[in-house]
C-alpha cells in the first residue's frame, strides 16, 4: 500500500540520473510527493556565501540577475532553475505534475523546516555516507517517520552534481549524465561560455 504523502530532499544542483532514480523510487512509494530543495538561497544555505559575495556590488549589477558561478561554494543554479529541471524531468518520466510539489527544504536550519513541508509525511532517504546517516538521525529525532530507500557505498553512486559541473567547466562530455530536459534547460541558460 502506498503512503499518502512522502518527501524526497536534496540539493539537486544539477539533476542527474541518480537523482531521477531517487525521485522515481520515492514517488513509487507514495501518492503525493513533496520534493525539498536544500540550499535555496544565500540566507538559508549551509555554505557561507558572504566571502564569495563580498566583491559582488549590487549597485553595479542588475538586481534581478541571479549570481551564477561555478566556483565553490557558490552554485550556478537558482531554486527556480532546479525547480524547473526537476519538474520538466519528472513530467518527461511520466509523473503527473498534480502528484508532486517542489518546495524549499532548509535542512541546515531545522527550526524552520516545519514551515516548508507537511510534518506528517514520510521522509524518504538514501544513504551513501556519514551525512546520509546523520540526516536520518536528525529527521527521526525531530519526530519524522523516515523510510530508507537504499544504503549504498559512494562508489555505487551513479554520479554527483559536483562531477557533472566539473565536466561542464572542463568542456567534457556530460549530457549522458543528465535527463534531456535538464540538458535542454541548461543550454537555454547559456551559462557555459
Amino acid at each position: 500500500m502506498k503512503i499518502k504523502t512522502g518527501i524526497a530532499q536534496g540539493r539537486f544542483h544539477i539533476i542527474h540520473w541518480g537523482h531521477v532514480e531517487y525521485l522515481l523510487k520515492a514517488k513509487e512509494r507514495c501518492e503525493y510527493l513533496v520534493i525539498g530543495v536544500t540550499d535555496c538561497d544565500t540566507e538559508r544555505a549551509y555554505f557561507n556565501y558572504n566571502d564569495a559575495l563580498k566583491n559582488y556590488d549590487n549597485r553595479d549589477e542588475n538586481l534581478l540577475q541571479p549570481y551564477r558561478s561555478f566556483d565553490k561554494p557558490i552554485f550556478p543554479f537558482t531554486f527556480y532553475d532546479r525547480l524547473r529541471m526537476i519538474k520538466d524531468t519528472l513530467v518527461a518520466e511520466g509523473i503527473n505534475s498534480q502528484e508532486f510539489d517542489i518546495v524549499p527544504f532548509p535542512v541546515h536550519k531545522l527550526y524552520i523546516l516545519k514551515y516548508y513541508i507537511p510534518v506528517d509525511a514520510v521522509i524518504f532517504a538514501t544513504i551513501y555516507d556519514d551525512w546520509g546517516i546523520t540526516k536520518v538521525e536528525m529527521f527521526e529525532k525531530m519526530g519524522f517517520n523516515v523510510e530508507i530507500l537504499w544504503k549504498r557505498s559512494l562508489e555505487d553512486r551513479f554520479t554527483t552534481g559536483t562531477e557533472v559541473r566539473r565536466r561542464m567547466i572542463a568542456n567534457e562530455k556530460w549530457d549522458h549524465l543528465v535527463p534531456k530536459p535538464v540538458y535542454d534547460y541548461i543550454k537555454k541558460l547559456d551559462i557555459l561560455k
